[in-house]
């Protein structure tokens, strides 16, 4: 079934619970859709999980594009998420509109998420007045791990947990229509809900949240560090090195074709 932005919103305000979860390609998406996946975020994390990076600050702004791009034209009847890379949004905010502009058009996103605080309420003023669908992504926020030396989990302390409450208040006053929470405490998610009406994505942040979103890789069992929050519903990387040691036999016995 066709999931909108408009299909998330009445699912978040009858109680129904939406998946979401990270993809990268066209054909991984196809597959997504057809079991039912609501939502599909082409995150940052490419940079680790496709391009072998260390860190999400590595992700190029022209790649990700590209991604989400195929991801949308894999699953065309699917709300596709753009995660705007590390400085495509923070030197100027005529910069950031534009680049905000080129998911909807040269990435074909539904919606873009950019990681923020209260200090950019003016931005997503500014994207919402040009016509761009805003996801608000408080708590943890992994573009600014090289601060921690790492990354960490949010609202460690009273202080920044009401920091975290006060965006997602803000953000959503200034126009953005769905938060993500990061790597929060449950307590500080039921305060998010409590405060905002929007929908709520989690990951990290406890079961109360309207969606939640995993990274696929984690969820598939091909991640060989997953957080302690994701939980593999499948083995699959055992399932591809049984799957390409046959075909090194298969070769070595040339047997290709018969």
């Amino acid at each position: 079934m066709a999931s909108t932005l408009k299909t998330l919103q009445k699912m978040a305000r009858d109680g129904t619970p939406f998946a979401a979860l990270t993809c990268y390609d066209a054909t991984t998406a196809r597959w997504l859709a057809k079991a039912g996946v609501h939502c599909l975020l082409v995150g940052d994390t490419a940079a680790e999980v496709i391009l072998g990076h260390s860190r999400t600050i590595d992700m190029d702004l022209g790649v990700l594009l590209a991604l989400t791009a195929g991801v949308k034209r894999g699953a065309p009847d699917t709300v596709v998420m753009g995660d705007m890379p590390f400085l495509s949004y923070h030197a100027d905010d005529a910069e950031a509109i534009r680049n905000a502009g080129r998911f909807l058009t040269e990435g074909l996103a539904d919606i873009v998420k950019l990681e923020l605080d209260a200090s950019f309420a003016p931005l997503v003023e500014k994207l919402t007045r040009a016509g761009i669908p805003v996801c608000a992504h408080v708590g943890s926020k992994p573009q600014r791990a090289a601060l921690t030396s790492g990354y960490t989990s949010g609202a460690r302390t009273d202080a920044e947990a009401d920091q975290v409450v006060a965006d997602a208040i803000a953000l959503e006053r200034a126009g953005a229509v769905m938060l993500l929470v990061e790597a929060v405490p449950e307590s500080v998610t039921k305060r998010v809900l409590e405060y905002t009406k929007v929908p709520v994505i989690g990951i990290g942040a406890g079961n109360t949240c309207h969606g939640q979103v995993l990274v696929l890789q984690d969820l598939l069992g091909l991640s060989q560090s997953p957080p302690r929050f994701a939980k593999a519903t499948a083995q699959l990387g055992p399932a591809i090195v049984d799957a390409a040691s046959r075909w090194v036999q298969i070769v070595a016995n040339r047997q290709v074709g018969t």
